[in-house]
């Protein structure tokens, strides 16, 4: 951790800045997870010690919860489980994820102390926990996992005061870090990395956290001077500066403070209206545009829960032809439109009009996000799969250069998302010389290729803010 220095950050309290200068895509500091646990919903489709998504597992003989790619994995596992098994074994059932954690966590310091590794900067009593700032309803559902906690911990463990147990809960609620699959594209579990805990918020932060083959990596999003203070930001920039700071107010407890709060920068293009030749929309239109779109918004989402896709792209199609023509091309509820729109037409295999969405997405996006963020790179990546498979080539792998350019700073070269799209990337070059020598060749074997096998379409949350909520884990 020779990059980093733990400081007092002005209105923040503890924060970490470089001890050196860095550079776009550079590492600052990996860090494995004091612990980490699948999520309930994902216990029988996710491997407990590597956290790879696999068709087979083998069930743990034991406890009959625990599920292991293979023994190579059991093993790897074991000395975690071990004492999980034998205590859901006599509690008859495995308890929720944050009780798994909890325990874990707690069995580990009963172990090795309060500090794990020579790397570790911060104890995990010095960790914030923000009791104090809970409503009293968040209190009640803290108490029952308490009390359940109580009745699962075993008798033969290390006995702890209520008040140490509401700490570590606390601090799994307030820091707790979503661990993904294997390829990086959904939230599977969570886990507690002290050192990033210490990392503070910027709605335009300089850094990115991703999870690499088990462990956090923070990834410099560009020039970083030593001695400035290093940042991520917890929520998604798309939100105007008022939600973000209800969210963060709401979700971790602070006043946001930054420029772009205090400044309501690039509010007023999240809530434009279309200029036409030089003519805008009246206020009055833009409001009763933007209205509209967010009443249907929420019958969007029902379409979708519902799995009435065909609904679904009604809905969308009706609100865009209605509301483009007034609100201007970063409208975060038209954008909303769009990638909802491109990603169903894809699935729907109506690929030239995910295209057409996923292209206005993008532009979009480029006026709103930083250059390097990691969304902004999902959903390039998104719109060059889309493009490819419309046939259209030339557009596809400009926007899969477009995203492997900005996932080689946030993910970094050895990251499963990278070498897809380095793959693609190899892919779409070579067809792109074939279209651009005989573009009847090309189609002719494109199309003798898709009866073959169709292409499908990639899995991906389903919106950036979706995204965004499986990194920085938050209890229900």
């Amino acid at each position: 951790m020779e990059n980093v220095a733990v400081f007092d950050s002005p209105g923040k309290g503890r924060g970490l800045k470089a001890s050196k200068e860095f550079w776009a895509g550079d590492v600052i500091f990996t860090e494995p997870s004091v612990s980490a646990v699948v999520f309930d919903g994902h216990s029988e489709r996710i491997c407990h010690s590597c956290f790879r998504r696999q068709d087979k597992l083998q069930r743990c003989g034991q406890c009959k919860f625990a599920h292991y790619c293979d023994r190579t994995c059991q093993r790897a596992g074991w000395a975690e489980h071990k004492q999980e098994c034998s205590a859901i074994k006599a509690y008859g059932k495995a308890p929720n994820e944050n009780i798994r954690l909890v325990a874990r966590i707690m069995w580990r310091i009963d172990k090795e102390g309060s500090v794990m590794s020579d790397m570790q900067l911060v104890t995990l009593d010095e960790l914030e926990d923000h009791l104090n700032d809970m409503t009293e309803d968040e209190l009640k559902e803290f108490k029952v996992d308490i009390h359940n906690f109580l009745d699962y911990w075993p008798r033969n463990s290390k006995q702890h005061t209520v008040e140490y147990i509401f700490h570590i809960f606390g601090v799994i609620n307030c820091n707790g870090f979503s661990v993904s699959d294997q390829r990086g594209l959904q939230a599977v579990g969570v886990g507690l990395f002290p050192n990033l805990c210490l990392v503070n918020h910027d709605c335009w932060p300089n850094c990115t956290v991703i999870l690499n083959h088990g462990k956090i990596e923070l990834r410099s999003l560009g020039k970083i001077e030593a001695g400035e203070e290093l940042t991520v930001s917890y929520v998604d920039y798309l939100n105007l500066s008022e939600e973000r700071q209800r969210l963060l107010k709401t979700q971790y407890f602070f006043d946001c403070t930054c420029e772009h709060c205090k400044g309501r920068i690039k509010d007023d293009l999240k809530m434009a209206g279309r200029e036409v030749d030089g003519v805008k929309p009246s206020e009055d239109q833009v409001k009763e545009a933007t209205d509209f779109c967010f009443e249907m918004l929420e019958k969007m989402e029902n379409a979708r829960i519902s799995g009435n896709y065909h609904e679904l792209v009604k809905i969308c199609q009706n609100t865009v032809d209605k509301t483009e023509p007034i609100l201007a091309d970063t409208h975060i509820y038209l954008l909303r439109m769009y990638s909802t729109l491109s990603e169903v037409q894809a699935y729907l295999q109506h690929f030239e009009d995910a295209a057409e969405y996923a292209r206005k997405m993008v532009d979009g996006y480029m006026k709103l996000y930083h250059p390097n963020n990691a969304a902004l790179g999902m959903a390039a990546m998104r719109a060059g799969v889309t493009h490819w498979q419309a046939g259209l080539i030339e557009v596809g792998h400009g926007m899969i250069c477009k995203a492997y350019a900005i996932l080689m700073v946030t993910h970094g070269a050895t990251h499963p998302i990278t070498k897809d799209l380095e793959a693609m990337r190899i892919q779409t070059e070579m067809e792109l010389r074939m279209f651009k020598q005989n573009e009847y060749v090309y189609h002719s074997m494109r199309e003798a290729a898709l009866k073959n096998k169709p292409m499908t379409m990639m899995h991906e949350p389903k919106s950036v803010e979706e995204g965004i909520k499986n990194l920085f884990h938050r209890r229900k």
